[in-house]
């Protein structure tokens, strides 16, 4: 039971710790900004990777989604975290670009259900196999893919990031998964 505490504690003190780092960024502290970069870049830039497949472009995009942050902090309201507000940035600065460049999501309309129980690939795969599979994907079910595949939001949170219906995002995740699952059977991912 010590142990449990002991991380809700550690937990508040890391989201006490964030707070005032904000608040001090707010107020125009470049250096408590920098300390927050520094924390979230990593998961952000991952992001970027994964959704734009270049690492050019996912440098440029972890750089306008903090360019984009450092402007629009005071409007941060801190109802979600910090690293989910920084995510959404970094969709909406993605989405944006690729309209700038008409380059396609490729969604598929609306499905019925879909059958959860096929969601999971049957054999182990290596990580790298795994995230050229992922890469491969067109960027519709790609995008999806990403944000509740591999980030966790829920199937709500992922449409609204990406403007798409519910059960567009849901039907895109099932495309993607099974996608990435026959291209893994059959090694296309290599």
């Amino acid at each position: 039971m010590a142990d449990g505490g002991t991380a809700g504690a550690r937990a508040v003190a890391v989201a006490d710790i964030e707070d005032a780092l904000v608040a001090r960024a707010r107020r125009g502290d470049a250096r408590a900004f920098e300390r927050l970069y520094r924390e979230h870049a990593g998961r952000v830039h991952g992001l970027c990777l994964r959704m734009a497949r270049d690492p050019q472009l996912a440098e440029d995009y972890t750089q306008e989604t903090f360019i984009r942050a450092w402007r629009a902090l005071d409007r941060f309201e801190a109802r979600s975290r910090m690293s989910t507000w920084l995510h959404r940035i970094a969709v909406n600065v993605i989405l944006e670009r690729r309209r700038r460049r008409d380059l396609p999501l490729e969604f598929v309309e609306d499905a019925a259900e879909y059958d959860r129980d096929n969601d999971t690939l049957d054999t182990p795969v290596e990580e790298a196999e795994l995230e050229a599979a992922i890469g491969s994907l067109p960027p519709g079910a790609r995008d999806v893919l990403t944000l509740c595949g591999i980030y966790g939001y829920t199937h709500g949170e992922a449409a609204a990031m990406l403007g798409i219906a519910e059960g567009t995002c849901k039907a895109q995740l099932h495309r993607a998964r099974a996608l990435v699952r026959a291209r893994v059977a059959s090694g296309e991912a290599r």
